[in-house]
């Protein structure tokens, strides 16, 4: 702005003066307004406001000073508003709520000052003068309270997330905590000595679309949070980001069963799949109680190993023993199985699979060929006859329990995901 005339600073005087002369009466204006028009602030007691009216006459104040005396300010100046602001934070107030406050303290500052100026084109000229440095000082002040605000609630976060961590900490050396902050948190989470929990682990794969170094944590957050929504019924859940991986511990309350933990589950993992978050989710058996959550924390992790290249979940309470023993099989496992038999596998998949179909449909019946042939759409005298090909080209009968066992073994060492991908 061009240099103020004389007369222009005697009106700039004049204003000040008389604005400071009616400062309370401002400032009982603007916490009416803020009262009116934040709903928020209407529903609260006086002992609340005075802190408001504090704050509000402290900033009419310093900026009376700064215009009077034609000067810039320091950040010193207005540290008593970077208090307020983290008051306001921890209790509970949202950021727009207070940032709109800022917004109607200074709109009522102005209108005053507009009246102190008078209807004379010198009082209206000098007043304008005024815009500039008082928007200045609003946007330092509003600026600094909203630093200070968001900086107390990232520290609320920091702390949430390591009472968390210390939580399953304690949780996965099967220590169920007995006082204190790590208690309370427990029971917020449904968490206690003796209920039915399990275990759920995430790590992300390399073809994730959000992968990298510098979105890593990210990432971790973002499952996090859709892992925090698989909660049961409405019920929070213990997330936590570790070690590269995330690990949730959901309660079985009651009515619910394990199948429908798992559920949800691999729902928050086709949900993150479709957004470009590709994970591998292995989920434990139940443990009855804090003291086997070591145990269900190892079972997910080993869950993980069953898991295809392209992600998934690998939940063990889905699993009979005889397809979790098939896919723990190792290489000498694989070597056992018939040439035969693995060549018979081997042709059908490049023919559709129709032989391996009937395998496992006429397990299903209970050797009952009949009802194999219905379930499979075909007439009886066609799965007859894949049947005798199987013996014919394998030497094995699958009417015979401890032929059709081996090429069912067969079959699961197969499927299993190493030898899926060996396949394609």
């Amino acid at each position: 702005m061009p240099p103020l005339t004389e007369q222009l600073r005697r009106e700039r005087l004049r204003i000040l003066c008389a604005m400071k002369e009616r400062v309370e009466h401002v400032t009982e204006s603007a916490l009416a307004v803020m009262r009116a028009e934040i709903p928020a602030y209407a529903v609260q007691d006086e002992h609340f406001f005075e802190d408001v009216r504090h704050q509000v006459l402290s900033h009419y104040r310093v900026q009376l000073a700064l215009l009077a005396g034609e000067r810039s300010f320091a950040s010193e100046e207005v540290a008593f508003s970077r208090a307020a602001a983290m008051r306001r934070a921890r209790e509970g107030f949202a950021l727009e709520d207070y940032i709109s406050a800022f917004r109607v303290g200074r709109q009522v500052f102005w209108e005053a000052l507009r009246d102190c100026a008078g209807p004379s084109a010198a009082g209206q000229d000098a007043v304008l003068t005024l815009v500039a440095p008082l928007m200045r000082y609003m946007d330092f002040a509003s600026t600094q309270a909203a630093q200070a605000y968001l900086e107390f609630q990232q520290h609320v976060v920091a702390d949430a997330d390591r009472e968390r961590r210390d939580l399953l900490e304690q949780l996965l050396a099967g220590h169920m905590p007995t006082r204190g902050p790590l208690l309370a948190a427990a029971q917020a989470y449904g968490i206690a000595a003796h209920v039915p929990m399990m275990v759920v682990v995430a790590v992300g794969l390399d073809g994730a679309r959000h992968g990298g170094a510098d979105t890593a944590a990210e990432s971790g957050y973002i499952t996090s949070a859709a892992i925090s929504a698989a909660g049961v019924r409405a019920a929070r859940v213990l997330v936590v980001v570790r070690h590269g991986e995330v690990v949730a511990v959901p309660v079985l309350r009651t009515g619910t069963e394990p199948d429908e933990i798992c559920a949800r589950f691999e729902e928050a993992q086709r949900h993150l799949a479709r957004d470009g978050t590709v994970l591998a989710m292995g989920i434990s058996t139940v443990a009855r109680g804090a003291a086997e959550l070591p145990r269900a924390y190892q079972e997910a992790r080993a869950a993980l190993e069953f898991v295809p290249s392209g992600g998934g979940v690998a939940a063990l309470p889905r699993l009979s023993p005889f397809q979790y023993l098939a896919l723990r099989a190792d290489a000498i496992a694989r070597q056992l199985v018939d040439p035969r038999i693995s060549a018979l596998l081997d042709d059908d998949v490049r023919r559709g699979g129709a032989l391996a179909a009937t395998v496992r449909a006429f397990a299903d019946a209970d050797l009952n060929l009949r009802l194999a042939a219905e379930r499979l759409q075909v007439h009886h005298n066609t799965a007859h006859y894949r049947l005798r090909r199987i013996e014919e080209r394998t030497g094995r009968n699958p009417r015979r329990i401890a032929d059709l066992l081996e090429l069912l073994v067969a079959l699961a060492i197969r499927d299993a995901p190493w030898e899926t991908e060996d396949v394609q």
